[in-house]
């Protein structure tokens, strides 16, 4: 029996509550060597991609720049493109939102990556109707919540347009002519948000269009990337949500026009390593509690609560009285919950029945889906996961920058490869190649209006 295959991808973790940033081995956020050695370690590891996110605005609390936010934040295309340079297999994924930048630019920009790379661009699209981080743009604020999938639709299909402008064989090479070009189609474009008319600046790139991530959970994400995403970058933790969870987004892919085979979902996950089963628990519980310290334990807080906690202690109870529901107390960053006083209560429920303060409640609240144990635990977890199609792989969250993988590339990987679970080699050059999908030009014609 054929095994399904792990997809590996390598999230830069960046700072935030996942990161171990007080950690002295932690190193820049900045320095090209960081993105750099995560890059090689990826690849070492023969994973899919290496993911990067994306930051249009410092976050802030209480009008105050939030402290994980004042080492910077590169410009996402920046790096990738100077990885292309030293990788050769690696996918590069990057997140650029479709609320603040043009389809043209953005059709451009990720070409050039997928040329640039010899075809393992990736682009996650994601959407924002916030007002605080559009004051960066020229129309800051100006989106509606409901129209963020509205533009972002718009954004792909302008895109799209201006990826399929020049054909396959659109160069010709003649010996007395030289090259000259054929089979280039102007864009013309007319639509709520755009009005474009013009031509792609690129030849056709390796893979066709560049592979499509998307991350939104409501119900108006979930049905735009059924739509349009080649990979879903998910949080769902458990075997049981996951399924679900895949068996709904390729239902959907279905009912748009495409074969449920068409999508990967990959959640994002974190990992703690032990030689012993207590050890990996202990070295976890060391972890989440360096990540949420006194003063990260009170800005979550702050946010539940939306009201200013200076001088609250986070090892005794939780806040007092309900949340302020109306409150803008943190800028900059998603909400923690849509209903507060819910969120309040249930914290509440949990402190009572396990004995935790304030902060304990955080820090269980807060964590990503782990996979804690010895390595071959580890390994026979994720390998349980993809088996019983509750994802396609995962997108690894290292907690140290940059050397936060290399346990896990050293330790976990030949044990999947041993399962039979995972690739001992690459065996395609582009990232379609590596995640399995078919090139955007090679589908149906029912599918292809939705690749």
């Amino acid at each position: 029996m054929t095994r399904r295959q792990i997809h590996l991808g390598a999230h830069f973790p960046g700072v935030n509550n996942t990161t171990v940033w007080r950690d002295p081995r932690s190193g820049s956020q900045v320095d090209f060597s960081s993105f750099e050695h995560l890059a090689r370690t990826a690849e070492r590891g023969l994973m899919d991609f290496f993911f990067l996110a994306e930051g249009l605005r410092l976050r802030e609390q209480r009008g105050r720049i939030h402290d994980l936010d004042v080492v910077g934040r590169p410009d996402t295309l920046t790096v990738l493109n100077s990885l292309a340079s030293v990788t050769t297999h690696l996918g590069l994924a990057g997140t650029i939102n479709a609320t603040f930048n043009e389809a043209t630019e953005l059709a451009k920009q990720f070409a050039s990556l997928d040329h640039l790379s010899g075809g393992r661009a990736a682009w996650n699209v994601v959407t924002s109707s916030d007002a605080f981080t559009g004051e960066n743009f020229r129309r800051g604020g100006y989106l509606a919540h409901a129209d963020r999938y509205v533009r972002a639709r718009e954004v792909l299909d302008v895109a799209r347009e201006f990826w399929d402008s020049w054909a396959e064989d659109a160069l010709v090479a003649d010996p007395v002519a030289g090259v000259f070009a054929r089979s280039i189609s102007e864009v013309r474009h007319t639509g709520l948000q755009f009005d474009v008319r013009g031509t792609g600046l690129l030849p056709r790139s390796p893979q066709g269009h560049p592979v499509l991530l998307q991350a939104g959970d409501s119900d108006d994400g979930r049905e735009f990337g059924a739509t349009y995403a080649d990979a879903i970058f998910t949080m769902h933790g458990s075997l049981e949500a996951g399924q679900r969870f895949t068996a709904d987004m390729r239902a959907r892919a279905v009912r748009n026009g495409r074969s449920g085979d068409d999508l990967r979902i990959l959640p994002g996950v974190t990992f703690v390593l032990g030689d012993t089963p207590d050890e990996a628990r202990e070295r976890a519980r060391e972890i989440r509690f360096q990540q949420v310290g006194p003063e990260q334990a009170v800005a979550f807080l702050e946010q539940v609560w939306g009201r200013d906690l200076t001088g609250f202690d986070p090892e005794g109870p939780l806040p007092a009285g309900d949340p302020e529901t109306t409150s803008t107390i943190a800028q900059g960053r998603t909400r923690m919950t849509k209903d507060p006083v819910e969120t309040a209560r249930t914290w509440r429920e949990l402190a009572e029945a396990n004995g935790w303060n304030a902060r304990e409640v955080v820090v269980e609240v807060t964590g990503r889906q782990q996979f804690v144990g010895t390595p071959a635990q580890v390994a026979e977890e994720m390998d349980a996961y993809v088996q019983a199609d509750a994802c396609d792989g995962f997108i690894l969250v290292p907690t140290l920058t940059p050397t936060g993988l290399d346990e896990f590339v050293d330790r976990v990987v030949p044990l999947l490869q041993e399962r039979g679970s995972y690739r001992t080699g690459y065996t395609g050059s582009t990232l379609r190649e590596h995640l399995g999908l078919q090139h955007p030009h090679r589908l149906a014609p029912a599918a292809r209006a939705t690749a």
